[in-house]
């Protein structure tokens, strides 16, 4: 019984340190954006640290498999996202007129659909050796494997995708 106590505990740890992860780096940024050099540094250390923990916790409760696993757990987690996740967001967002949101929720759920497509075709190419380069639109989150013209999603310039 504590065993799965543990775990549940292992898991919101992950989940909270994964998202102090996120809010650092946010709030680094904006550090940055307004010339406090040193909070900004602060900040990103912190997000550094809190990746650490949530790497180590999500090890720790044995979530990490083999890659062919963690390719089918990314595509269902993506499809869920992009198939019911976000299309309830948004519909929310819709309703009370925040544009802001439906933006981000949009550009976010197109991506996902995207994320989950190229999840599945590594997971089905998985014994392929020859590598493969992926871009990221720095905008929407959106993932190509060939720079676009422009972001199929938002437009920005390919010139702009970050290579990975």
């Amino acid at each position: 019984m504590e065993e799965q106590k543990t775990l549940k505990n292992l898991m919101e740890a992950f989940a909270g340190e994964s998202q102090a992860n996120r809010k650092y780096l946010a709030y680094s940024k904006k550090a940055e954006a307004e010339g406090k050099v040193n909070a900004a540094k602060l900040f990103k250390a912190a997000s550094d640290a809190e990746t650490l923990h949530a790497l180590k916790h999500f090890e720790v409760a044995g979530k990490i498999k083999a890659t062919a696993d963690n390719l089918q757990d990314a595509v269902n987690g993506e499809t869920h996202e992009y198939q019911s996740m976000y299309p309830d967001f948004l519909k929310t967002a819709e309703a009370e007129g925040n544009k802001a949101a439906v933006t981000t929720f949009t550009y976010a759920m197109k991506a996902e659909e995207v994320h989950a497509r190229l999840y599945k075709e590594a997971l089905e190419n998985i014994a392929q050796t020859k590598e493969i380069f992926y871009y990221l639109c720095p905008v929407c989150g959106n993932i190509e494997k060939d720079v676009p013209e422009k972001c199929p999603i938002c437009g920005v310039p390919g010139s702009k995708f970050i290579k990975y």
